[in-house]
C-alpha cells in the first residue's frame, strides 16, 4: 500500500510540472516608472530594485525554482497579489490620493517590518533591509509627500 502511495504521488508531481507559469514581464511605458519619476538618491534606488521590484513591478526576475511545481505557483500568486497592490511600473497612472496612500502604505509596511515579506528575504538574502536602509527610504518615502 505505501509502495503504490509512494508512485502515485510521484507521477502527480511529474505531471505538475507541465503546468508552467507565465514568465513573460509584461511591456510597459518607462516613463511611467516610480523610480524615473521620483529619481530617488542611489542608496533608495538600490533598495526598491533588491527588495520591492521582483514583486511590484513589471521587472520580475524569475530564479530556477520558478521552475518546480507547486513552488512556482505559489510565487506566481504572491507576484501578482503583489502586483494588485501596487505596481511601481504604472505608477504614473495612479490618481495623486492614491500616490499618497501608497506611499503611507510603504512607510507603514517598512516600519512594521512586513516588506519585504520574510519568505521572499529567505531566498533573497539581498533583499533584507538593515535599519540604515529602512530609515533612508522611510525618511525619503516621507519626503515625496
Amino acid at each position: 500500500m505505501k509502495k503504490k502511495i509512494v508512485i502515485a504521488l510521484g507521477l502527480v508531481l511529474v505531471i505538475i510540472q507541465f503546468f508552467r507559469i507565465d514568465k513573460e514581464n509584461p511591456s510597459y511605458e518607462m516613463e511611467n516608472d516610480f523610480i524615473m519619476i521620483t529619481n530617488p538618491p542611489e542608496l533608495v534606488k538600490g533598495i526598491l530594485k533588491n527588495s520591492c521590484y521582483d514583486c511590484h513591478s513589471f521587472e520580475t526576475k524569475y530564479p530556477w525554482y520558478t521552475n518546480v511545481a507547486p513552488v512556482s505557483w505559489w510565487i506566481k500568486h504572491h507576484i501578482n497579489e503583489g502586483r494588485d497592490e501596487l505596481n511601481f511600473s504604472e505608477w504614473a497612472t495612479f490618481e495623486l490620493k492614491r500616490k499618497n496612500h501608497k506611499l503611507d502604505e510603504i512607510v507603514e509596511m517598512v516600519e512594521e517590518g512586513e516588506m519585504p515579506m520574510s519568505s521572499y528575504t529567505w531566498m533573497h538574502s539581498e533583499a533584507r533591509l538593515t535599519d540604515e536602509q529602512k530609515t533612508a527610504l522611510i525618511n525619503w518615502t516621507k519626503s515625496l509627500q
